[in-house]
């Protein structure tokens, strides 16, 4: 019976109370300013993990989705991995390697007119990144060599805007570095020229890989590097479960030792995933502030309240209600204003999240954010934490005027004016 009481009363204040004389609706609209601070903090904080755990997973999808996890080069990065069967075989039984791509990396020159001239980085492979060919926006990623036809080319959307390179296009790139030696050793160095026809256009919205980057096939940018038959430049190596890309890393040196170098994808874009570690641990943290300091709002309501129903307090205790029962009723008020403000919190962020997620309705310069859209990943836990430390910290801060209206004494209460 006590409890039901308590809660009884807790409800009655929550949602009627009043004050004592003119201005009575007053104290009602601050029990609501304190939900609504609630409210406000929870869906921000919700929201603002959300993004900042989808911009972490987009970053990353895109970046493993064009490189790989781990890529095996040399250390000099100049030098070729000769044998490349045999070391590719070793690798592929390597426990927890899921895959391993051949690839042949040229600096070119890339040409489409006298005006329209641009270095790249030309890429050979076997098949094409996943995540890639979902990225193609116009074309397809069709590199095979053709008798028929030039070979294909892939371009970045950045480079193909810079060059005003479109679908069907033919373009002449220039190897300058592997060039054919006319006249003996003393002679000009020839560049290999190679034609190709543009079979597609990708998007990233990583300026610095989609303004640099070009693809095609194996056996051509082997031909323009001038590399031998059994060579490469370097491998793509997929793991089967990503948390284990240090240690996979760190056995393929052990194993192979100098001058094989493993690389993980962390390492190559130390840059991007710091500032994506610099997001996911200062944002949460300054919007959580907006919680703590709705939570101890609180207080200042639950005190105001107190003032404004002293004497029913002392009426209360005049018919029966100890102080210990008094203290719950105030703690329960302050978790039930709590709870109704993370209930309403959680389901706007929820929502917004969702209108997010299939609308797109808050875009973002991909020039600053290598994205169009903000991103969202919902994730239970979060929702779990934020909601028990809000109700923890709400009833926290009603933890002290709750000790307040229990030492009221029922007389003085009574004759309060």
């Amino acid at each position: 019976m006590s409890s039901q009481f308590e809660y009884f009363m807790a409800l009655r204040y929550l949602w009627g109370a009043e004050g004592r004389s003119e201005g009575r609706s007053f104290l009602r609209f601050i029990t609501y300013v304190a939900i609504g601070g609630i409210t406000l903090g929870v869906a921000a904080l919700l929201l603002a993990l959300a993004i900042v755990r989808g911009f972490s997973q987009k970053i990353e999808q895109k970046i493993v989705g064009f490189g790989a996890h781990i890529q095996v080069s040399s250390y000099t990065k100049t030098d070729i991995l000769r044998d490349a069967p045999a070391l590719r075989s070793k690798l592929s039984r390597m426990e927890g390697i899921a895959r391993v791509s051949s690839v042949i990396e040229q600096p070119v020159l890339l040409r489409r007119s006298e005006r329209a001239i641009d270095g790249v980085v030309l890429l050979g492979m076997n098949r094409a990144p996943t995540y890639l060919k979902r990225r193609i926006e116009e074309g397809k990623f069709a590199v095979r060599d053709s008798q028929r036809d030039h070979p294909g080319i892939v371009v970045g959307r950045e480079l193909a805007n810079r060059m005003a390179l479109e679908v069907g296009q033919l373009v002449t790139a220039f190897a300058l570095q592997n060039g054919e030696v006319e006249g003996g050793l003393s002679g000009i160095r020839r560049p290999r020229v190679k034609q190709f026809r543009v079979r597609g256009i990708y998007d990233t919205s990583l300026k610095k890989i989609d303004k640099v980057y070009v693809f095609s096939s194996l056996p051509t940018t082997r031909w323009l590097s001038g590399m031998p038959e059994r060579s490469v430049s370097r491998f793509n190596v997929t793991v089967s479960d990503p948390s284990s890309i240090k240690p996979i890393a760190a056995r393929i040196e052990n194993r192979f030792g100098f001058p094989l170098a493993a690389q993980t994808v962390y390492q190559r874009f130390a840059g991007l995933f710091a500032w994506v570690d610099l997001q996911q641990s200062i944002i949460p943290l300054v919007i959580g502030v907006i919680v703590v300091v709705a939570a101890f709002n609180i207080i200042g309501t639950l005190l105001m309240m107190i003032l404004e129903k002293t004497r029913e307090i002392g009426v209360l205790q005049s018919l029966g209600a100890s102080g210990p029962s008094l203290k719950r009723l105030f703690l329960f008020l302050g978790l039930l204003i709590g709870g109704v403000g993370t209930a309403l919190g959680t389901t706007s962020a929820l929502v917004l999240a969702l209108a997010q997620q299939r609308f797109n309705v808050i875009p973002l310069p991909a020039e600053a954010y290598y994205m169009r859209t903000a991103p969202i990943e919902l994730n239970p836990l979060d929702f779990l934490l934020v909601v028990t430390a809000t109700l923890i910290l709400c009833g926290g801060a009603a933890y002290i005027p709750a000790r307040i209206a229990a030492r009221i004494e029922p007389v003085r209460a009574i004759r309060f004016e």
